[in-house]
Order: C-alpha cells, then sequence, then structure tokens
C-alpha cells in the first residue's frame, strides 16, 4: 500500500456519500475522483503511506500544493473552486466532528451575471451546504432544500412553510404562496427523491400538519440560518453575492423561459399575481439561458 491511495479510506468515503449523505451519482464520483487523486498526490509529497493519521496532519501549504499541480494540469478557477470543496469534505470527513481543516481561502472566480445561477453551481452549492452541516440529517435536509428552490421555483419563505403531507400528492406540489393563494408546480423526480432521502434521516415527525423543514432543535427551520449558510459556502466557492436562495428562484424562471415556457405557465408556476411580474424574465440574455438550461438542469 505505499505506493497507492488508501482504499479502505477511499471506499468509507464511497459508502458515506452514497448511503448516508444520498449524494447524486455524478457527486459521488467527482467527489471519489478528488479523494483519489489527493492521496496519490499526498504519496509523492509527504513520501509516505497515506492513511487517517496522516490527513489529519495536512497543512494548509499541503492543500496548496497539490491544488498548485492541479493549476498546472490547467484547472480553472472555478473548478479549482469545486476541488477545493471536495477536499475539504473527504478531510472533514476523515476527522470527523471538531476536525481542525486547514485554512485556505479558494481561488477567486470571475463575477458571473448575477442572474441566473448556474445549474452546476446550483449542485455544487448545495453539496457545499450539506458537507458544512452539523449532522447528517441536517446536510440531507439542506440539499433537498436547494434542489427544491431550484426545481420548484418556491419562495423560501414558501418552501419552510410546507408541511409534512407536501409529497402526498405524487409528483405536484401543493404551495400556498402570497396572500394565502394556493398553487401547483411539478415535483421533480431528483427533487422528490431528495426530500424523501432527508425525511428518512430526520430525527423529528415530518407527517401532515407539522413542518417539513426543521431546525436543529425541532422548529421550523429559519430562513435567516438558510441564507447564511448559503453564504458560507458560496463564499468558499467564489460564487458571487447574487447566489442568494431567492436567485435560485429566479433561475428556475428563466431557465425555463429559455427551454420553451410560455409566461402564462411561468406566471402559474411562480404564484405572480400579474403578468407584469413574470415579463421581467424576457430581458435576460437568450443565449446565454440556452447554454445555461441545456448543461444541467436536474431534471432527474
Amino acid at each position: 500500500m505505499g505506493d497507492a491511495p488508501d482504499h479502505m479510506l477511499i471506499a468509507r468515503w464511497r459508502t458515506r456519500l452514497q448511503q448516508e449523505l444520498r449524494r447524486s451519482p455524478h457527486t459521488v464520483r467527482a467527489y471519489l475522483v478528488t479523494a483519489e487523486r489527493l492521496c496519490t498526490f499526498l504519496i509523492e509529497h509527504r513520501g509516505q503511506r497515506v492513511d487517517a493519521a496522516m490527513l489529519t496532519s495536512l497543512t494548509a501549504s499541503d492543500v496548496r500544493a497539490f491544488l498548485a499541480i492541479r493549476r498546472a494540469e490547467g484547472l480553472s478557477n472555478s473548478s479549482a473552486a469545486r476541488e477545493l470543496s471536495a477536499v475539504r469534505s473527504f478531510l472533514r470527513f476523515i476527522g470527523g466532528d471538531g476536525a481542525q481543516l486547514p485554512v485556505l481561502r479558494g481561488p477567486r472566480v470571475k463575477t458571473r451575471l448575477p442572474h441566473p445561477v448556474a445549474p452546476d453551481d446550483v449542485l455544487t452549492l448545495a453539496d457545499t451546504m450539506a458537507d458544512s452541516a452539523g449532522d447528517g440529517w441536517q446536510g440531507a435536509r439542506d440539499f433537498a432544500l436547494l434542489l427544491l428552490l431550484y426545481g420548484a421555483g418556491l419562495r423560501i419563505s414558501e418552501a419552510l412553510g410546507l408541511d409534512g403531507g407536501a409529497l402526498a400528492n405524487g409528483d405536484v406540489l401543493r404551495v400556498t404562496g402570497k396572500g394565502g393563494k394556493m398553487r401547483q408546480v411539478p415535483l421533480l423526480p431528483a427533487v422528490r427523491r431528495a426530500i424523501e432521502a432527508y425525511v428518512a434521516l430526520s430525527p423529528y415527525s415530518t407527517q401532515a400538519g407539522e413542518p417539513l423543514f426543521r431546525g436543529a432543535r425541532g422548529g421550523v427551520l429559519s430562513a435567516a440560518v438558510v441564507r447564511r449558510t448559503m453564504q458560507g459556502a458560496r463564499r468558499s466557492l467564489g460564487l458571487p453575492d447574487t447566489a442568494t436562495p431567492h436567485a435560485l428562484r429566479h433561475s428556475f424562471a428563466t431557465h425555463l423561459l429559455a427551454g420553451g415556457a410560455d409566461l402564462r405557465s411561468l406566471q402559474e408556476l411562480l404564484g405572480h399575481a400579474s403578468l407584469s411580474s413574470t415579463q421581467v424574465y424576457t430581458a435576460v440574455d437568450t443565449a446565454l439561458l440556452l447554454d445555461a438550461y441545456s448543461s444541467a438542469h436536474p431534471r432527474g
């Protein structure tokens, strides 16, 4: 094992990602590749076998050296930020709760247009928020919540106002919007699976009439907590300050519009009282939206 990554650690990491955190196959593959790449680098960099003790002793200089090699291989700033996020997640898993991770600032990423948030960035944000959670069920909750905001175009208040009966209508989600107005939105299979994974892990009841998204102490999850957690995640990834929970609703709208949805249907999905509120999305550059939409909307 002196000339290969510690496959036992990698296998445990795979199990954690797949069975406990319920990550998507794409995320599992990306995180495992990063972990294997890091271990292979460390064998030569440190000149010793890679094990848990060595990984927990890594310094910022060690991680910086790894990223320098990756950048020399042509990695972009945004990709380097995602690589660093995956490394931190792996090291946090190895070190356990309370692990002291190397303090390292992520690479600067060229500021994007404020809206929409790219689909890949939505998924990376969701993964990063989940990884930074203090408990596995909270990570699953944050992951599911972000996919719901983007996949259904909900306001944060609408998502946090859902009760445990929200999944009772199959592939349709009943949402209470502004003024108590009810509407129905499609529930994408990938979003439903993420919510079901969270519900299975939650220590609190999520029956009909009880809050779906719970805080650490069992009460309704606070929007302020979500915004604060998302702020930390986007900063670690080098994403702009405009990548907020509400930006995910905007992204849902602009991507669907670019994909061919008509304004009236979009108005109903968003719960806008006036069509004029929906027409703002027509001002977004269509070419940019088509590119973003075709890349990775989580259709399941």
